[in-house]
């Protein structure tokens, strides 16, 4: 198992204190701690784009460049890019300009987006968000791939001719898919022998699970080796103590406040937005937040790993209002304590040849 810090840069109220941090402050949060997941020996640190809500991760190039110049060996990923709002072109150019000053340690994971609402900031159909995100994404592979592209499309403007600058540091960067509720990233990451990312943060074990199966399913059928079909997974927060009691005595009132701050009430009955673990008994239970001692986490991402057969343990240390040192802390026990046995006992070859 590989593992990744994902940040999505929230600011909001601290759910107990109604403290506000400023902007500046939760962006030299943001990589400070990426940083610090480098010198801890966690394979990747990912970055969220979103465009409304509470959240600073509209521009996740900016951040990643910044953790690119602090950084030397961590992969650099997104969470996700939010390739249906934006132009593929421009796509291109950023990421291939991140890829070039990291030297090679960029990978993207692009997705639809999970905020409700950005497809009418940029003027687009919502209603059309999947045909959006397949020919962007197609568009974007090709400028990647090729040079003098000759294009036409449904959503912007033909190219003919077109070669990007900068090229990619040594070849396509890979490209995941992320994955939370439809079958439709599943079926485009399949169709192009790409992997998958799935989010595993707000529903049941089993409707992640039903995605990856279609993935791997559809991946072999369009004629890919399924030995090659890659499988990351979310998570929906860690919060570590010594035992499972003390897990619950020191953060049932703060998980159960954050909960409550992130309802959406406009969003009641839709996937993959309010949680159904609103406690944090049903959340160590049978959420996919990893809230417990050492063993309970190292159970539960086993566990998880015995249905997705995943390759990649993405984590979240800031999506609680812990202080900074606090997530340092986190982070640190999850390294000493958790890591080195889920190493152990699901072993991955994935970057290994880097």
């Amino acid at each position: 198992m590989k593992f990744q810090v994902l940040s999505l840069i929230s600011r909001s109220p601290h759910p107990l204190t109604g403290e506000l941090p400023s902007a500046a402050a939760r962006f030299e949060d943001v990589i400070e701690v990426g940083v610090t997941a480098e010198r801890l020996g966690y394979d990747a640190y990912a970055v969220g784009e979103r465009h409304a809500g509470a959240f600073l991760s509209s521009s996740p190039t900016v951040v990643l460049g910044a953790l690119a110049a602090r950084t030397s060996r961590i992969r650099l990923l997104t969470g996700v890019t939010v390739v249906a709002i934006l132009d593929p072109v421009r796509v291109a150019e950023d990421y291939a300009t991140l890829d070039q000053i990291s030297r090679g340690r960029v990978e993207l994971v692009v997705g639809k987006g999970a905020e409700a609402g950005h497809f009418d900031l940029f003027g687009l159909d919502e209603a059309r968000q999947w045909d959006l995100q397949r020919e962007k994404y197609e568009l974007l592979r090709r400028l990647w791939e090729e040079e003098n592209v000759d294009w036409e499309g449904e959503f912007r403007p033909p190219l003919k001719g077109v070669t990007t600058v900068p090229r990619p540091y040594a070849g396509t960067p890979r490209v995941w898919h992320g994955s939370a509720t439809s079958l439709n990233s599943p079926e485009l990451a399949a169709r192009h022998g790409d992997p998958l990312f799935t989010a595993n943060a707000v529903q049941p074990r089993s409707a992640y699970a039903s995605l990856i199966g279609h993935y791997r399913e559809r991946f072999e059928a369009y004629g890919h080796d399924p030995a090659r079909a890659r499988v990351a997974a979310g998570s929906g927060g860690l919060l570590i103590a010594d035992t499972a009691e003390q897990a619950v005595s020191r953060y049932k009132e703060l998980y159960e406040a954050k909960v409550a701050q992130t309802f959406r009430p406009d969003l009641e009955g839709r996937a993959g937005y309010n949680t159904p673990f609103r406690t944090i008994e049903d959340a160590i239970a049978d959420g996919p937040q990893l809230i417990g001692s050492p063993q309970q986490i190292i159970d539960k991402i086993l566990g998880y790993h015995a249905v997705y057969g995943h390759d990649l343990q993405s984590i979240t240390v800031d999506g609680f209002g812990l202080a900074r040192g606090e997530q340092i802390e986190t982070l640190q026990r999850f390294a000493e304590e958790i890591a080195p046995v889920v190493r152990r006992a699901a072993p991955s070859t994935l970057w290994d040849t880097l």
